[in-house]
């Protein structure tokens, strides 16, 4: 594959990630763009390319010391770029590829940041497969220099030893916080891999909201996972209700370190 990878000159952290990339992996298709990645709509069309990667900051309140992967994408309102009710392309292996990458490099680096998943959320929209590979939270992380060496040679070593493995399940998460605690422990550790994870602030859940994570999944979805704790219970049914409709199982997080066969519900059981 052809992987391009984006930062922005109005990003801190995006130029921080470049100057490594440049200085350190000059072979890998990198380019600086003027305008905010998150508003990059359709740069597919400028640049040829199989995969985009989006290098940026991620922005808290909290302030959290993270390093973040995630899809993008707009279930209901776009305040942030793309377009409303869209989400973009993606893929579960790669994703996974990534964040298992970016865990080992922040081991070995002995670093205190905080690896984690966010929700798909936010542009541009582009039609071809994309991902975010984000520092956050705040302007010290965004300039520091250790971040920006960990996510040029993650997405470096991501890009040249990624390899579909045939034992991992494609899925899509529903259900969580911003930060997906229960499916950071998935991505990781388990042969799960996710793409979109529809979060609870983008409920009420329909059928074209989970419909549409589905379809924008490169491979194909075998199962959804439900954060069942993260849910109320209407939210619960809803979801179970649409995935029995259309005939996808599903598993509750809190089951998939279980033995998979007799656990993975397919509507003929009610939950």
């Amino acid at each position: 594959m052809n992987f391009i990878i984006i930062c922005s000159s109005q990003d801190l952290a995006g130029k921080n990630i470049f100057k490594h990339i440049h200085e350190d992996f000059p072979m890998l298709n990198h380019y600086l763009i003027e305008e905010d990645s998150i508003y990059a709509d359709n740069i597919d069309k400028k640049l040829e390319g199989d995969f985009f990667i989006f290098a940026t900051k991620h922005k808290s309140e909290q302030a959290r010391k993270t390093l973040s992967i995630h899809a993008p994408g707009n279930f209901k309102q776009a305040e942030f770029g793309g377009q409303e009710g869209k989400i973009c392309l993606t893929s579960t292996f790669f994703l996974k590829h990534l964040f298992i990458t970016l865990n080992k490099e922040v081991e070995n680096a002995k670093s205190d940041y905080e690896v984690t998943l966010e929700v798909t959320h936010h542009g541009p929209y582009i039609e071809k497969p994309c991902c975010f590979i984000e520092i956050g939270s705040c302007e010290q992380q965004w300039k520091d220099e250790e971040a920006g060496n960990i996510i040029a040679r993650t997405i470096d070593k991501a890009i040249k030893t990624f390899e579909p493995n045939p034992e991992w399940k494609s899925a899509i998460g529903i259900g969580s916080s911003h930060y997906c605690p229960n499916f950071n422990k998935i991505q990781l550790n388990s042969n799960y891999a996710l793409s979109h994870i529809i979060s609870n602030y983008a409920f009420p859940i329909t059928l074209e909201t989970i419909k549409q994570a589905i379809e924008k999944t490169e491979e194909k979805v075998e199962l959804a996972i439900l954060d069942w704790k993260g849910m109320k219970g209407e939210e619960r049914q809803e979801a179970v209700k649409i995935l029995n409709q259309i005939g996808l199982k599903y598993l509750k997080t809190s089951e998939t370190s279980k033995p998979q066969e007799s656990k993975i519900l397919d509507g003929s059981q009610k939950s």
